[in-house]
């Protein structure tokens, strides 16, 4: 069923309130997800506060011609959804969680970074870096492990002393 132009128009004037407020954009080809599928995926990303559209491929992109992005519109091929949120970080990476355990149906096919046009491998390298509570995690520990070392040494000392 075609859409009025006034439909049309409420649908991109939509995107175009998404694309302003949105701090990461990821495109998501969802063809052959079924519907409890989908409604896991949105209750998922609901959780992380990450919002996802499904639209037109002719208004998305007429959607973004209003909206001042750095670089090349990836190609966007079959059914396109539009996963947004305000941390840079979690939107694609819970989009690359679902992706995981579903790879024939969920695919990362490009997103907006810092004003930014990323592809899909761009995109995936995004995804896969580790979240704050990690990083710090791995920090503590890269500065712990020279303290532990020295701490084994002596008391390694400590040991050949008293024998």
């Amino acid at each position: 069923m075609a859409l009025k132009k006034e439909k049309k128009s409420e649908i991109v004037d939509k995107l175009k309130k998404i694309l302003d407020s949105a701090k990461s954009l990821v495109f998501v080809n969802f063809h052959g997800l079924t519907v409890a599928d989908v409604s896991d995926f949105r209750r998922k990303l609901r959780a992380e506060k990450i919002g996802y559209v499904v639209s037109k491929k002719t208004l998305l992109k007429r959607a973004l011609g209003g909206v001042k992005i750095e670089g090349e519109l990836p190609e966007l091929n079959g059914e396109i959804a539009l996963a947004y949120g305000n941390d840079n970080l979690a939107t694609s990476r819970e989009v690359y969680n679902f992706h995981k355990s579903h790879m024939e149906t969920v695919k990362i096919i490009g997103g907006v970074f810092e004003g930014k046009y990323m592809g899909a491998e761009k995109m995936l390298s995004i995804a896969t870096i580790p979240g704050r509570e990690v990083l710090l995690a791995q920090f503590v520990n890269l500065i712990n492990s020279p303290i532990a070392r020295f701490a084994v040494v002596l008391s390694e000392i400590s040991k050949k002393k008293q024998a």
